[in-house]
């Protein structure tokens, strides 16, 4: 793909944003376009979002349990850009149309108090770089089609990379802990959807320790002359399969002695 399609790519994505709708699969449309073509359509959709005035405030890390990544046939995780509309509060309620198909991840929250970046990022200088880590929702939504009407073809994670990683929302419980607080292996939650239990975890679902799914974002952004700034949030991935939240829904994620987070959908 070239930078013309790249951008051309992230202009129909911000257009099904904004006007609520899904395109098509972009692995279908440029069948030979690869991870760098997906990060390079990601980054054409950040830097118009920043020329708008929003602030990127964090980054999601997805694709962390091996569940997902069999279900894609890959063996990496991916990521996407946070940004400043795109953060809820506990209890908050979403307004209805302002996302198409809107899901929700379980996942522990990191937040910066220094910055990071690097090829070679240790876990030292991630728990050293860590202000506090907190429960998390992730809202997820999806600006491409999941399946092809035409030729059933479904949507890849190319096509997912592209669209900023499904990316749409977070919301960050009220409880901050320092990160060497718990075992963040065994923080778990159970997550509920209009009060009956949809899913459970545990942290060790995500490269087998929080953490590390850190070190993995600071070495991967390395490779795009990307770092962890200070102050930002960062979605370790989720360690639950995505629950639907179509108008109506409640969703309770409790995390036990981590604390909880809410938020609903009109």
């Amino acid at each position: 793909m070239t930078p013309e399609c790249h951008k051309a790519a992230a202009a129909d994505l911000l257009r099904a944003e904004k006007a609520g709708h899904q395109i098509d699969l972009l692995s279908k449309r440029h069948p030979d376009m690869d991870m760098d073509d997906a990060y390079a359509i990601q980054n054409a959709i950040s830097q118009a979002k920043l020329a708008a005035g929003q602030k990127a405030v964090g980054w999601k890390i997805g694709l962390t349990s091996k569940a997902m990544q069999y279900a894609l046939n890959i063996d990496i995780p991916d990521s996407g850009i946070l940004f400043d509309d795109m953060v809820f509060a506990h209890g908050a309620t979403v307004p209805k149309g302002r996302f198409i198909q809107p899901r929700i991840e379980a996942e522990i929250a990191f937040v910066m108090k220094t910055g990071i970046g690097g090829a070679d990022v240790t876990r030292e200088e991630v728990l050293a770089a860590t202000d506090y880590v907190a429960p998390s929702i992730e809202i997820l939504d999806t600006r491409i089609l999941r399946v092809d009407p035409e030729t059933g073809q479904t949507r890849s994670v190319l096509d997912t990379i592209s669209d900023n990683a499904a990316n749409a929302g977070v919301v960050l419980g009220p409880q901050q802990y320092a990160v060497e607080a718990f075992d963040l292996r065994w923080v778990g939650a159970i997550t509920s959807r209009n009060g009956e239990v949809e899913e459970t975890g545990l942290g060790a679902g995500v490269l087998n320790d929080p953490v590390e799914s850190v070190v993995w974002l600071a070495r991967r952004m390395a490779q795009y002359g990307q770092i962890i700034k200070p102050g930002q949030i960062i979605l370790s991935g989720s360690f639950i399969r995505p629950v639907e939240c179509p108008s109506g829904t409640e969703i309770h994620a409790d995390f036990g002695a981590f604390g909880a987070v809410d938020i609903a959908f009109d």
